[in-house]
C-alpha cells in the first residue's frame, strides 16, 4: 500500500515539457515544464476563486433577486405595506365617488332618494319634508343687518371662525339682485333664483374647495364648493366658470359669471343652493340678497 502511494505520488511529480515550435522552421518559441500535481493545484485554486466570486456576486448584488424562490425580507415588507395602502386608497376612492355622485344628484335636482346618499357615516342628504325651524322675526332682521355690514370687511373674511352651526358663518352675498323664485322643497326647488344682470360676477359665499365644475344639460354651467363643517354651496346656470375642480377659493372670490344656460333657465339669473350636513337649507335665512 505504501509502495502504491509512493508510486502515485511519484507519477504526479513526473515533469512534462510543453514546447511551442515554428511549424515551418521548427524553431522553439516557448517551453513550459509542469507536472500533474501542479496542474491539479492550480485548477483547484482557480475553481475555489470562481466559486467565491460567483457567491459574492449573488450575495452582495441585486442579481440574487432573480434566483427562483428567493425573496428579500425588505421587499416582502414593502409589498405588504403597498398592499395595505392600495386597499385604503380603493376604499377612499369608492367613498369619494359616492360623494361626487351625491353632489351630481343635487346639482341635477334628483335628490329625492336617500338610498345611495350615505357617505362616511354622515346623515342622509335629502329629506323632502325638511323644514327649517322658525326663528323670531326680530332675530332674523338683526342677524341680516349685522351680516350685511360685516360681510364685505377684510376682518370678517380673514378672521378664523369657531363655527358650531350654520348660523355662525358670515356669508358673502354671491350676487346682488331680487329673488324671483323662493326655496321650496315640496317642488324640489332646493335653492333660490336671484334675478340679476347678465355678465355679473358671482362670488364665493365662503372659502372652500371646488368639488364640481362642469356643464349639465338642465342647469348649464354649474360649480359647487365644499366648505368646512359639511357645508356645500352650489351655483347654477352660469355663463362661464372661473374656477376648476380642486381649486381653493376664498370668501368673496369670483367663481363664475351670471348667465342663462341650461334647459331649466328662463333668463339671466343665479340659482343658488346651500346644503348643510346633507340637508338643503334656505339661503335667505342666512344671506341678505
Amino acid at each position: 500500500m505504501v509502495q502504491k502511494k509512493k508510486s502515485l505520488l511519484a507519477r504526479l511529480k513526473v515533469n512534462y515539457k510543453i514546447v511551442f515550435l515554428n511549424d515551418d522552421t521548427f524553431e522553439e518559441k516557448a517551453a513550459f515544464t509542469l507536472n500533474r500535481l501542479n496542474v491539479f493545484i492550480v485548477s483547484s485554486l482557480l475553481l475555489v476563486m470562481l466559486i467565491t466570486l460567483v457567491t459574492s456576486i449573488l450575495i452582495f448584488t441585486p442579481l440574487k433577486e432573480y434566483i427562483p424562490g428567493y425573496a428579500d425580507v425588505s421587499l416582502r415588507r414593502d409589498i405588504a405595506q403597498m398592499s395595505l395602502k392600495v386597499d385604503s386608497l380603493e376604499d377612499l376612492l369608492v367613498s369619494n365617488d359616492q360623494y361626487i355622485d351625491n353632489i351630481k344628484q343635487v346639482i341635477n335636482g334628483k335628490a329625492g332618494s336617500n338610498d345611495t346618499l350615505n357617505i362616511h357615516s354622515k346623515p342622509q342628504l335629502i329629506d323632502t319634508n325638511f323644514r327649517i325651524g322658525a326663528k323670531p322675526a326680530e332675530d332674523s332682521m338683526l342677524r341680516m343687518m349685522i351680516e350685511d355690514q360685516n360681510q364685505y370687511g377684510i376682518a370678517a373674511a380673514d378672521a378664523p371662525k369657531k363655527v358650531s352651526g350654520i348660523a355662525g358663518y358670515a356669508f358673502f352675498t354671491p350676487v346682488k339682485g331680487s329673488v324671483k323664485e323662493k326655496f321650496n322643497t315640496r317642488n324640489n326647488h332646493f335653492g333660490i333664483d336671484i334675478a340679476t344682470a347678465k355678465g355679473e360676477t358671482i362670488k364665493a359665499a365662503l372659502e372652500g374647495t371646488v368639488v364640481f365644475g362642469a356643464w349639465t344639460t338642465e342647469n348649464g354651467y354649474v360649480i359647487a364648493i365644499q366648505h368646512s363643517n359639511d357645508l356645500v354651496s352650489i351655483y347654477k346656470h352660469n355663463a362661464v366658470l372661473l374656477k376648476k375642480v380642486g381649486n381653493f377659493v376664498r370668501v368673496g372670490e369670483p367663481v363664475a359669471i351670471v348667465g342663462s344656460t341650461g334647459e331649466l333657465s328662463n333668463g339671466p339669473h343665479l340659482h343658488f343652493e346651500l346644503w348643510y350636513r346633507g340637508n338643503a337649507v334656505n339661503p335667505i335665512n342666512y344671506i341678505h340678497f
